[in-house]
């Protein structure tokens, strides 16, 4: 039996952990990113930030698996879809254009509590899509065109966390076992 890859090797080091998860974030949002303007859609959005973090800087926990990843995100998208229509304005100008309405608030605040009520009924948290939520329910990004290309974002950037894991660590994609990065050594 083979020890652990030479990557997984560097991620005990602190400093090694930290450059993996730099680097592999740049890398994933920068093509995604590159999606997004070859196609003009937003292929990049805040919520994108926190999952590749997890993905990179803690495979082994369980909000990094790619289930949660997939079924938080389009848990928050229906959430924020049917809040912003039934509870927000649902047409008007988005949150940072117009401010803060009540409308705003009873959308923003209720897609976040049915997005994680769900998770957590589910058991597959994923903190990220309570982000997801709010960029939909607040108005944001509401167009049908915005929303496939936000799905595909996050199918596409978590097919990648999770195959860069895979090839770079071995086994589904997290550290072998007794090589935790949380507790990394200096």
């Amino acid at each position: 039996m083979s020890g652990p890859r030479p990557i997984a090797r560097l991620r005990r080091r602190r400093t090694g952990a930290a450059v993996y998860a730099a680097v592999l974030c740049l890398v994933v949002l920068a093509l995604s990113a590159a999606i997004g303007l070859a196609l003009r859609q937003p292929w990049l959005f805040p919520s994108l930030g926190p999952t590749i973090m997890l993905f990179f800087e803690s495979p082994e926990q369980p909000a990094s698996r790619p289930v949660n990843a997939l079924v938080g995100h389009g848990v928050g998208l229906l959430a924020g879809v049917a809040c912003f229509h039934l509870l927000g304005p649902g047409g008007g100008a988005s949150v940072p254009e117009a401010g803060i309405t009540v409308p705003y608030l009873l959308a923003g605040a209720v897609s976040v509590a049915v997005t994680t009520l769900v998770l957590s009924l589910l058991q597959l948290p994923h903190p990220p899509a309570g982000a997801t939520t709010l960029i939909v329910s607040l108005g944001i990004l509401t167009q049908p065109a915005q929303l496939a290309a936000m799905a595909c974002a996050v199918v596409a950037v978590t097919a990648a966390g999770w195959g860069l894991n895979a090839v770079l660590l071995g086994r589904d994609g997290v550290d072998p076992p007794g090589s935790r990065t949380t507790a990394a050594r200096p």
